[in-house]
């Protein structure tokens, strides 16, 4: 049987270089639409069973961030549901991966995947949840639904948001974790947290970027991380429906949901370079940040991004856009493409699962601090 290599479905991102036998399988990244990033791959490699297979990725020395991939490990499935990682070195702009698949089929990505089927699963499974409501903000520059889920009764105006970044699939894994537990009826932290807020849900900011196998934007090549001072209809129409349902509802609360290629840690970065900023605003992200820590084994303060200069901040970028023009208590979450350093788990990684725990314990930790949001 030929080995073959494909990448044409959802997420899917790879060129085929060279695939005449499986010793010597050379692949190279597609860049997003309308820009210069590329990180993301997803492919199938198919007759691959019982070969063993050498599959060179090469020209990664210019991606988007080289720095992502010593110590990185390829994720592989022959199900689709169960992902583990592979024998992966990095050398030279060259990520080398070896199997040898017990399957005819198997699957390797950058990380697990994270589909708009399983996106449109996620909201219809939830929005039967009793006190859910499921809304479309609006459309994508390639037609399709921007999905928001709303639920509880409380006073307090939680958002949260996943995946500006498409590629950063740990995030909409972490957000049905979260939702899973916030719509459970027996969770104790779930019903609390319903009667003391009202929560408004993007599971998936950009699903033009998701479909089409991007790392980092939209359909129109835009960071959306990028839009949030100015949002357009023409570039960024994303960020556009957000940030209105965002100014009717207000914000007490906002976590924006990501991943980081480099630093193997789970982390959260703050507003601090925002001019509008406050002493209480920076006291309630120290006790989250310090709560969080104490509820999950997985999260750790020591690591994480340098906190902007007094009144330099970017505020194209959400969280500090947000702290700044609502005062609220806002932040970025970050999670590993690689392993948790103070947790490793050989086998997987950071996982589906693992990014799904967090998105609970992220939960237990605003029950700690959401009484004092107003």
């Amino acid at each position: 049987m030929a080995i073959t290599v494909s990448a044409g479905f959802d997420g899917g991102n790879i060129v085929v270089r060279r695939c005449d036998r499986a010793d010597d399988i050379e692949l190279s990244i597609r860049r997003d639409a309308h820009s210069e990033f590329y990180q993301w791959f997803h492919f199938r490699l198919s007759g691959a069973r019982g070969q063993a297979c050498t599959v060179r990725i090469v020209d990664l020395a210019g991606s988007a961030y080289p720095g992502g991939w010593p110590g990185y490990r390829a994720v592989v499935s022959a199900d689709r549901q169960l992902w583990s990682r592979a024998d992966t070195g990095y050398t030279d702009g060259t990520l080398t991966i070896r199997l040898t698949s017990a399957a005819d089929s198997v699957w390797l990505a950058y990380f697990a995947p994270y589909s708009m089927e399983r996106h449109h699963d996620l909201i219809a499974r939830i929005g039967q949840k009793p006190g859910v409501t499921t809304r479309v903000l609006g459309a994508t520059l390639d037609g399709q639904d921007l999905d928001l889920i709303e639920l509880g009764d409380g006073p307090r105006q939680v958002w949260l948001y996943a995946r500006q970044h498409p590629g950063e699939t740990m995030a909409e894994w972490w957000m049905e974790g979260a939702l899973d537990r916030l719509t459970d009826p027996a969770d104790a932290v779930a019903t609390a947290l319903r009667a003391q807020g009202r929560f408004h849900i993007v599971p998936n900011m950009t699903p033009d970027g998701s479909r089409r196998g991007h790392l980092r934007t939209n359909a129109a090549g835009a960071n959306l991380n990028r839009e949030w001072a100015a949002p357009t209809p023409a570039r960024s129409p994303e960020v556009v429906h957000v940030l209105a349902a965002m100014d009717a509802s207000g914000v007490d609360f906002a976590m924006d949901v990501h991943g980081d290629e480099s630093l193997p840690h789970n982390f959260i970065a703050g507003f601090e370079g925002i001019p509008n900023i406050t002493d209480r605003q920076l006291a309630l992200l120290a006790d989250y940040k310090a709560i969080l820590a104490g509820i999950s084994r997985d999260f750790q303060t020591c690591v994480g991004y340098p906190p902007s200069r007094p009144g330099t901040a970017n505020l194209t970028m959400s969280t500090n856009q947000l702290a700044n023009r609502f005062g609220c208590l806002a932040m970025t979450l970050e999670m590993p493409f690689k392993d948790a350093a103070e947790n490793p788990d050989p086998a997987h990684g950071w996982s589906p699962a693992r990014s799904q725990a967090l998105g609970r314990d992220c939960l237990a930790a605003l029950l700690e601090v959401v009484d004092r949001l107003r």
